[in-house]
């Protein structure tokens, strides 16, 4: 019996499989079955068939060194393969200490051109630090602000001067304080009015308000700052277009229309209380109480 048969044998006995057999060797299972049907040569090598048949006896329980030694005319031999082994590492480490060899000497040309680099910035460091050295020591006179420089041909001329500059001091002062004043004014030229014409009666009163001194630029804003609570809106332009028409929440305040070319303006607001109405930053208060008439309807008369 071949050395291949009595492993299988051995296995078969022990009742493994070829899977359990790899696990447990580590050995692939083509490998197990060319040992066990005597292809020795599909192995990788020599060192690899013996090695492969010892872990396969300790696998199944028998000694692999007896099981070698009464096949030895059947196994491979690895002395030859062991020589041409020898023979490689021994190459490789020739080939090995030339390209160290190599290296170091290639390295000589990259460490004389660093050190070249680092010369020249030296030099140029040290240049500079002399030249900054030359600087500082020689340093500029400043001139002295207090001294005051007079014409002695001229009398009186630098109290005039004083005067002059303290009268223009006083009228740069005086005219924009003047600015200032006109600025407030034409502020509050600008600021819109409201008139209640007709205040609205009822369960839903209906109010007329005029507005005046607008200006060119009219900007409503609607802001809410109740979260709970939402207010259906609607405004509209008399006989024109449509600004808004929806329900009206905290989570859409502010919101600005341009109402510029608008004359009269018609709002339908169904919660009161949740809606603040302002023009050009100025609040619109409602005629009727807000908390008492939820829902009102207010016309706006713009006068240019």
């Amino acid at each position: 019996m071949d050395v291949g048969a009595k492993l299988k044998e051995a296995r078969l006995a022990s009742g493994l499989s070829l899977d359990s057999l790899q696990e447990t060797t580590k050995i692939q299972k083509r490998y197990l079955v060319a040992i066990e049907e005597g292809n020795l040569h599909i192995l990788p090598g020599k060192f690899y068939a013996r090695a492969f048949i010892k872990e396969y006896a300790n696998a199944v329980g028998l000694n692999p060194n007896e099981l070698l030694e009464e096949h030895k005319e059947e196994i491979p031999s690895t002395e030859e393969e062991n020589v041409q082994y020898t023979r490689m590492q021994r190459t490789r480490k020739e080939n090995h200490t030339e390209k160290n060899s190599g290296g170091i000497a290639s390295l000589i040309p990259t460490i004389i051109v660093v050190l070249l680099i680092i010369g020249i910035v030296f030099v140029a460091w040290w240049f500079i630090r002399e030249n900054m050295a030359g600087d500082s020591a020689n340093p500029v006179e400043e001139p002295d602000d207090n001294v005051i420089i007079t014409n002695p041909n001229d009398t009186g001329s630098g109290n005039d001067d004083a005067e002059n500059k303290a009268d223009g001091s006083a009228e740069n002062a005086n005219k924009e304080e003047n600015e200032e004043d006109s600025q407030e004014e034409s502020d509050a030229q600008t600021e819109p009015e409201f008139n209640v014409t007709e205040e609205g009666t009822g369960s839903q009163p209906v109010s007329t308000i005029e507005m005046t001194n607008g200006g060119d630029e009219i900007i409503l804003t609607l802001e809410s700052a109740d979260s709970e609570h939402h207010t259906w809106l609607e405004i509209r332009e008399e006989g024109g277009e449509s600004f808004y028409n929806s329900s009206f929440s905290a989570d859409e305040s502010p919101e600005e229309i341009d109402i510029s070319d608008a004359e009269t303006i018609s709002f339908n607001v169904g919660y009161a209380p949740a809606l603040k109405i302002s023009i050009n930053g100025v609040e619109l208060e409602y005629p009727a109480d807000a908390e008492q008439y939820v829902h009102q309807r207010l016309n706006l008369n713009i006068a240019r």
